[in-house]
């Protein structure tokens, strides 16, 4: 899954990038209102980070113009400790939440999955479906027979992102635009290769391939 950090703080950057790719996503960065406020139209995204303090344009500018045009990708701000007015102010423009600086990374994590858990209805923190159980913290699918699979960062990338979009239409571009990030090179014969890994592990009928379409993760349970 796709997020864009909004950060001039260069130290921050390279320690937050690090730290969420880590965790399984891609990561586009922007270090400025303007070219963050741009990138943020683009629809592939799940979030966006956002710190208020940018230069260029300030971040609770860039917010309010992605709401004033329809715009709802979820935003958290990031603000300064002391700074309450921005908490307040960047809540009233649109925000789904916020963290202080200086914050712990695992915070920030625990706060990016529960607002996409929630986006896409999942509560309760995990992600499960079909008898099948992501393991977020790990990396790795519980299946119903308890059987656990540890999984490669791609594979990982890719499951989270069937699950959370169950019974739609993906095409690889779609696939391609979620789990990489801007400055990596796409290869579309990659997703075959994964979504086949990911087909031994789960079960073929959990992964259906639509000819000229894409694929279709289905709920085993239904």
């Amino acid at each position: 899954m796709r997020l864009l950090l909004i950060e001039d703080n260069d130290d921050l950057v390279r320690i937050l990038k690090k730290d969420l790719e880590k965790a399984g996503f891609s990561v586009d960065v922007a270090h400025d209102g303007i070219e963050g406020e741009y990138l943020g139209n683009d629809g592939v995204y799940e979030l966006v980070i956002l710190d208020l303090g940018l230069p260029k344009r300030n971040g609770l500018t860039v917010l309010q113009n992605w709401r004033a045009n329809r715009n709802a990708v979820p935003v958290i701000i990031l603000t300064a400790r002391d700074a309450w007015h921005e908490k307040v102010d960047g809540f009233k423009a649109g925000a789904d939440d916020y963290l202080a600086k200086p914050f712990h990374t695992e915070e920030l994590l625990m706060r990016v999955n529960a607002i996409i858990h929630r986006v896409h209805q999942y509560p309760g923190g995990k992600l499960q479906i079909g008898g099948l159980t992501l393991d977020e913290d790990r990396q790795r699918v519980i299946l119903k027979t308890g059987v656990i699979h540890e999984l490669t960062g791609m594979e990982f990338k890719l499951l989270r992102f069937f699950i959370l979009h169950p019974g739609q239409v993906l095409s690889k571009s779609t696939l391609i635009e979620h789990v990489y990030d801007f400055d990596t090179d796409k290869d579309s014969n990659v997703i075959e290769v994964y979504v086949s890994h990911l087909r031994h592990i789960v079960g073929k009928q959990c992964i259906e391939t639509r000819r000229g379409q894409g694929y279709v993760f289905k709920d085993m349970s239904e």
